[in-house]
């Protein structure tokens, strides 16, 4: 017995509150179900981001990832300043014993093998020193996107699940939910083997077990997407009773405040007994500072090949989510992804016309603001952001996201790849607030404000020009064309990434042959993310296969995974052999160590 508690931190990979201790009639989570019965469960928990490695960055720092670009964007490697905090260099400084199995994934340049005792396939709490206290981190891969990919047996049944309304009923979709449902049901029976290993040691009455999901599941509109489908996880935390002091309420409760992930790291240090670092971004939500939320804050910037950012605010009843690219439709396509049958399924659907108009929603553009009532509607079916007598909440939700992103110095708004990313750190608050606003402007697409948007061409600013191109592309899209010459305002450009938003709005509202020889140059550049940016707008405007297929070839069988998949969508596009069922993601391609490597079948558990 220590004079602090071990802490034993169970992680399952994209997985959803799918369980039984929140209601759901099908899953068969005996081990985590008890585990809830005898702690506290957060019933609005979320992520920092749909996807995992911004959403573990955030779990690492206590920092929204955002604040760090461009560790808000799906596999990036963001540098992370000396003096940064990290939760198991904190804890290690508290006398800790830290170690985690196996799962990095940080989106930041920080080496592992620095920041934990032991960190692999070996990191074990049983490797500590006699009488150190430890906290233990064991990831399963067992419900990672990738598992429902491949042929599985399972007590669940196609047949027996439900599907949400907004996702049609097609054979792929039924097929990957419940191969779903089974390997939560196999995760919940890896994690009771550790939680058994621990109760035969002697140590449950010593060690506070904390669970949760890095963000949520697979299915469409959920991972990568920024509807609680993709960002609501489960978390679960269950205290011995020499430190129920620590916790808010009683075993099983159910708390309904919202908790974000990025909270977690300040929590451990309300458990360690020591002072949290400055600067987090999270609220510990146990011991004795712990205070309820009224919001969590998450978002997404580029998720694989896809740029297409958001914000959201979920609150205790409510979520609201704000689209800075509703110019693109939610449904482009991921080449990872579109591995699953669902998505295969749901875009040949789409493309036979056969959708309803809600499952429909998903391949049209977006709105700028969406608001949902999740007592009312937990599968965020009805907007209610244009609907009369909901101003007040949309006041506020708004006024929040706002405050928060300031709070924060949320640095998504500056693109990637741009040269203004350099220096936007070092911006005063009132400068990131301009370019909110602008920002925020050019997303309610009112033609009225076109003189605005091309006077803002002119600014000194990079990322001030990349918003006024883009709230100009934007009204393109909607058949509003600019007064001045697009083409000639490309040539007088000179960043990268603000001169591909003008050329994709030339081609829509100007000369599209031209915009698409210009910007199939531009995606030969040796900067991945450039190309990327140059592929995405050919993907959407008018296809010239003469111009573009030849290099869309060649890029589909290049170095960089994102520009592949990009490229390879486009070259099937381009010469009309696509369908849905194409796997365009190239596992023979992939360099050492890549994480997205098809879990194994766990091994055999009760």
């Amino acid at each position: 017995m220590t004079d602090r508690p071990n802490i034993l931190w169970l992680v399952s990979e994209d997985c959803p509150p799918r369980l039984g201790a929140y209601g759901d009639p099908l899953a068969r989570t005996p081990h985590l179900d008890r585990l809830a019965a005898e702690g506290v469960t957060w019933d609005a928990a979320c992520s920092t981001s749909p996807v995992c490695a911004p959403s573990r960055f955030a779990i690492l720092t206590g920092r929204h990832a955002e604040s760090l670009p461009p560790a808000e964007n799906m596999r990036a490697n963001a540098h992370l300043p000396a003096g940064t905090p990290t939760y198991p260099a904190m804890m290690r400084e508290a006398g800790y014993y830290c170690t985690n199995n196996e799962k990095t994934d940080y989106n930041c340049d920080v080496d592992p093998a620095v920041i934990w005792d032991a960190c692999g396939t070996d990191a074990h709490w049983k490797k500590r020193p006699e009488g150190a206290p430890f906290l233990a981190v064991f990831n399963s891969m067992i419900t990672h996107e990738s598992c429902v990919f491949r042929e599985q047996e399972g007590p669940v049944r196609p047949q027996d699940v439900t599907l949400p309304p907004h996702l049609p009923d097609t054979p792929g979709m039924r097929q990957s939910l419940s191969r779903y449902y089974n390997r939560i049901a196999q995760v919940d029976a890896a994690l009771g083997a550790r939680l058994r290993e621990m109760e035969e040691a002697g140590l449950a009455d010593d060690t506070i077990v904390l669970y949760h999901s890095d963000h949520a599941s697979p299915l469409p509109r959920s991972k990568r997407f920024c509807y609680d489908d993709g960002i609501r996880v489960p978390l679960i935390v269950r205290v011995p009773e020499r430190w129920r002091h620590l916790v808010p309420a009683e075993p099983g409760t159910h708390v309904g405040d919202p908790v974000s992930l990025v909270d977690i790291l300040p929590t451990l240090a309300a458990l360690a007994g020591v002072a949290p670092p400055s600067g987090l971004h999270g609220q510990s939500f146990l011991g004795a500072a712990a205070s309820p939320r009224t919001h969590a804050f998450s978002g997404r910037g580029r998720m694989d090949e896809r740029h297409d950012l958001t914000r959201t605010a979920r609150g205790r009843r409510y979520r609201y989510i704000r689209n800075y690219a509703p110019h693109r439709p939610w449904g482009q396509h991921y080449a990872f992804a579109w591995l699953g049958a669902h998505y295969q399924d749901y875009e040949a659907a789409h493309l036979e016309g056969t959708l309803d108009p809600v499952q429909a929603r998903f391949w049209s553009r977006k709105p700028a603001e969406e608001l949902y009532d999740m007592d009312a509607d937990p599968d965020a079916i009805r907007d209610l952001a244009g609907e009369a007598g909901h101003e007040a909440v949309l006041r506020d939700m708004r006024g929040a996201l706002d405050a928060h992103m300031l709070a924060v110095r949320d640095l998504g708004l500056v693109p990637e790849g741009s040269a203004a990313a350099a220096e936007a750190a070092e911006w005063p608050e009132a400068r990131l607030k301009d370019l909110m606003d602008l920002a925020g402007l050019a997303i309610r697409r009112d033609p009225a404000k076109i003189p605005d948007l091309q006077e803002e061409l002119a600014s000194d600013c990079a990322a001030r020009r990349y918003w006024a191109a883009q709230g100009l592309l934007m009204l393109a899209v909607e058949g509003e064309a600019p007064a001045i010459d697009l083409g000639a305002a490309l040539d007088a450009e000179r960043d990268p990434v603000v001169r591909i938003a003008l050329a994709e709005a030339w081609g829509h509202a100007g000369d599209a042959e031209a915009a698409v020889r210009w910007l199939t140059d531009a995606a030969a550049a040796d900067d991945p993310i450039l190309a990327l940016s140059a592929l995405e707008a050919l993907t959407c405007l008018p296809l010239f296969p003469d111009i573009t297929l030849p290099l869309a070839s060649r890029l589909a069988v290049g170095p960089d995974e994102y520009v592949r998949g990009a490229a390879a969508y486009l070259e099937r596009r381009l010469d009309g052999t696509y369908t849905p069922d194409m796997a365009l993601f190239r596992f023979d391609l992939l360099g050492p160590g890549f994480p997205h490597i098809l879990p194994e079948d766990p091994p055999a558990t009760e």
